[in-house]
Parts: C-alpha cells; structure tokens; sequence
C-alpha cells in the first residue's frame, strides 16, 4: 500500500460524521487557543517584570488568541469559546438548548488543557521567579480584583466591592455580545465572514483596552473558572478560591456569574434596538402572464394579465 493510499485510510477512519462531536472538538480547540494565547501573554509579563510585556501586550494577547479561536472553530461549531456566549444565544433560540452542555463542557475542558499546557511550558521560569506559589502568579491563570496606586504611591489591594466587580463584567460581557449580535448579523453590515475573527477579536481587544483595570476583563467563564480550578490543583491551593473583594466576599463566583448576566443583556438589548426592527424581506414573484397572438402572427408573445377590478 502506497503511503498516500493508507494516509487517505487513516484519514477515512479517523473522520467523524457525527455533527455534535465535531462541534465538541471545535469548541474544546478553539477554547484551547484562546487561553493558551491569553495566560501566556499574562505569564511573559509576570514573568518578566514586565520586560517582555505589558498592560497592553496581555490586551493584545488576549484578542488575537480570540480571534484565532473563532478562526479554527468558527466554521464547525460557530466559534463559541465562551459559555456566555452559549447561554445567551439558546436563551434567544438563535443555539438549540440540547447542544448547551455539549459546547460548555469542551470550553472548560479546552480552558483547563490550555492551561495546563502554558504551565508546562513556563515551570521553570515559574519555579525561578517565585519559590512558592502566591497570588502573584495565580493571575498569570484567572482573574483577581486589581490594585490602585495613591497619589502618594500607596499601594491599595482591596478597593474592589463584589457590587463594582459584578457590574464590571456584566457591562463588559455585554458590550461584547452586543458588538459580536452586530458583526453577525447578515442583514445590518453584511459583514464578509472572513472577517468575523478579526472583528470579534478587535472588540475583545477594545473591551480590555478600556475595562481591564478593575478586574482584568473575565468577561468568559470557561476563560476564568477553569484555569483556577488548574491552580487549584497545580500547587497554588485554595488562596485561588478565597482570594476576597473588600468586603470579604469570595470573587471566583463573580467572573462566572456576571459574564452570563451580561451576556444575555447584550443580545436582549441588540435584538430590542436593532435586529427586531429590520424590514421584512420582500419575496420576489414572477408577474403572471398568458400568451397573446397578434392578428396575422404565427408567434406568441407573453402578455402580463391585468388585475381585474
């Protein structure tokens, strides 16, 4: 047997016809890439004490692991990567409800892999910098409330209420569904499709650009939930879990809860303002006709039949 003769037996053996297990593996990839680019361009900066990254490299890491996201898995499952995402769409019946856990577990499973695998890659650098695990490095992974610095250079870490984290992320994942409704949308801007990744990536990069101070723009609970339940595991302990806002309340629910709220608002409120309102398409109908000889003709002409009165 010839090599490219067993590679297309392989391949036909290996190729799943089933819909919602290739919708799975896209989700679950595409999930994979976005936090595998994200917590990496995290771990550069934390790393490096910012040598090799900044505010707005993580910004940009963390929109364009987006858009390749939506790229590999567009296609195949619609390039999800977010259960909000998935929630607020069956809540709108525009994501059949019964394909829900089906596209939430491979976001987390892919989520968790990701994180797993930036790990491997930067232990000994993590090791180096840090001889037990803190929350310093847990942010490399999942979101934690930010710190302000005082016009006198005082530090602040606990300026953060569950109240101002919860609506941080649910304008946040708002603004992104409402911006992702619009991208979508065939019959507002007609996007070509191409560019959806693009798009969806940009607005990513926009939200943490302009939002990602407070809390460092979850906005994805796959994102978020995931790769803590992995530094739980991995040696950071439970500080992963009890890390508080100030009025002590546990933050890890926040970044799962707000994101859902969010995202349905958004598609609610792009549906109220805009998609409901579009114009009915008009079906298009041929015009009845009959045929019609003129006097000494041996031809037909096709002739529109009047309306009658």
């Amino acid at each position: 047997m010839g090599n490219a003769k067993l590679v297309e037996v392989v391949q036909s053996k290996l190729k799943l016809r089933n819909t919602m297990a290739r919708e799975f593996l896209a989700e679950f990839l595409g999930t994979f890439i976005l936090i595998a680019f994200g917590t990496a361009s995290v771990a550069q900066s934390v790393l490096t004490n910012k040598a090799n990254g900044d505010f707005f490299s993580i910004n940009w890491g963390w929109g364009m692991g987006v858009t390749l996201g939506v790229l590999v898995s567009g296609g195949v499952s619609g390039g999800h990567i977010n259960p909000a995402v998935t929630v607020a769409m069956a809540v709108w019946g525009k994501h059949p409800w019964q394909k829900v856990p089906l596209y939430i577990v491979g976001q987390y499973l892919g989520a968790f892999i990701a994180s797993a695998v930036v790990y491997g890659v930067y232990l000994n650098a993590l090791d180096g910098f840090e001889a037990e695990r803190t929350l310093a490095t847990a942010g490399i992974w999942a979101t934690y409330p930010g710190a302000i610095t005082t016009k006198n250079g005082t530090v602040i870490t606990d300026y953060l209420s569950s109240g101002n984290g919860m609506g941080d992320q649910v304008v946040g994942t708002m603004l992104l569904l409402l911006c992702v409704c619009a991208i979508t949308d065939a019959r507002n801007m007609e996007v070509p499709k191409g560019l959806v990744p693009l798009l969806v990536g940009l607005t990513v990069l926009n939200i943490g650009v302009c939002f990602g101070f407070n809390c460092g723009y979850a906005i994805n609970p796959a994102r978020d939930l995931a790769p803590r339940i992995f530094t739980l595991i991995a040696g950071w302990g439970s500080d992963t879990f009890s890390a508080a806002t100030v009025e002590g309340i546990a933050w890890w629910w926040v970044p799962v809860v707000g994101p859902h709220i969010g995202a349905i608002l958004g598609v609610t409120l792009y549906e109220v303002f805009v998609a409901l309102h579009h114009p009915e398409t008009q079906e298009f109908t041929l015009p009845q006709v009959t045929p019609h000889q003129e006097p000494g003709s041996t031809s037909y002409q096709l002739v529109p039949v009047k309306a009658s009165d």
